[in-house]
């Protein structure tokens, strides 16, 4: 059986206080952030409405971390999101920076395996590799076809 993993309920008080229903007590925002970093599948919903307002908490949680000293975003690229948003394409944007990211989380993974078991191996044919892969996913990712291996002919 397949069961889906329901979601930890974060209920937000007009006091501005998170509630986290399933161990019962006060959370912060960064202990919401934790939940994402450990990959803990939650919702925000507003005690008074009802309303999920999760997307408004991780927001905050963006703008926060953003505020800090060593920022995500440049200015320039803060000023193009918000161009996007007037240019009537921000559908395709979206599912552009999403792929861009998914892209380099599973390039992340895979130094992190590859660094693991460096010792013993050739670390150029690493680094080879890793650029194939990457230069692969990149021509996937805007629809090209991979080049074709001269190393595959008889």
């Amino acid at each position: 059986m397949n069961e889906e993993v329901q979601p930890r309920v974060i209920k937000k008080y007009p006091n501005r206080r998170l509630y986290d229903t399933e161990k019962s007590k006060y959370v912060t925002l960064q202990q919401i952030r934790d939940l994402v970093l450990e990959e803990v599948p939650f919702i925000v919903i507003d005690q008074k409405t009802e309303e999920d307002i999760t997307r408004s908490i991780l927001l905050q949680i963006i703008f926060e971390q953003e505020s800090e000293t060593n920022p995500l975003f440049s200015n320039d690229n803060l000023e193009r999101f918000i161009r996007f948003y007037n240019a009537g394409t921000h559908l395709g944007f979206s599912d552009f920076i999403g792929q861009g990211m998914n892209f380099f989380q599973q390039q992340q993974r895979e130094f992190g395996k590859a660094m693991e078991g460096m010792t013993g191996h050739n670390p150029m044919a690493f680094w080879t590799d890793m650029t194939q892969k990457n230069i692969d996913a990149w021509r996937q990712m805007m629809g090209l076809k991979p080049e074709k291996d001269d190393s595959d002919k008889d």
